[in-house]
């Protein structure tokens, strides 16, 4: 079974027909979906399996979850950071990302977030699916080219803005931090 790490920014939380198709496709194929607990993206998702009544999706929190809408088994994290701040929520995305085959992410071309997890899929050379919100489609990443034509069709100033965010808020390499069930 194919595993797929979802994920995206909190602006992207209204799945339209192109996203819904993409995650019915998923589920015809009987993928593990990895998914946040997050308002935005994540919740949309979950909810979107939940009323398909899909049952193999696994949510990923941290100390407790904040959404599990399908009652779905969940995988707890723990972050090297205590402060629940930006590295203390990446280092989910970091186990997902891990943990996963692939990825699908849901990205605005602005949260520093979804991009950490695009280019972590990246350099982890696990294939990537972005739906860019401003396009209302998806564009396919392989590698590190893939990706600088995607940032390209993106505004320049927030770009930089994520990638300093990124620079400055996380450590160079998350540690890998076991990941235990609840």
């Amino acid at each position: 079974m194919t595993s797929v790490f979802i994920g995206g920014s909190r602006a992207v939380s209204r799945l339209n027909s192109t996203i819904v198709s993409k995650l019915d496709e998923l589920i015809g194929r009987e993928c593990l979906i990895f998914v946040g607990d997050a308002n935005g993206a994540d919740k949309a998702v979950q909810q979107h399996f939940a009323g398909r009544g899909y049952e193999h999706v696994l949510v990923y929190c941290m100390d407790a979850c904040r959404n599990n809408l399908g009652n779905w088994p969940t995988k707890k994290v723990k972050s090297p950071s205590s402060r629940r701040d930006f590295a203390y929520y990446a280092a989910k995305d970091h186990a997902m990302a891990r943990d996963a085959k692939c990825g699908i992410m849901l990205w605005d071309g602005k949260s520093k977030g979804t991009l950490n997890n695009v280019q972590e899929l990246i350099r982890s050379g696990k294939k990537t699916l972005v739906y860019l919100a401003s396009e209302k489609a998806f564009h396919k990443l392989v590698n590190e080219g893939d990706l600088d034509a995607l940032l390209k069709r993106c505004d320049p100033g927030a770009v930089h803005r994520a990638q300093q965010a990124i620079t400055t808020k996380l450590p160079a390499q998350l540690p890998l931090h076991p990941v235990t069930p609840l």
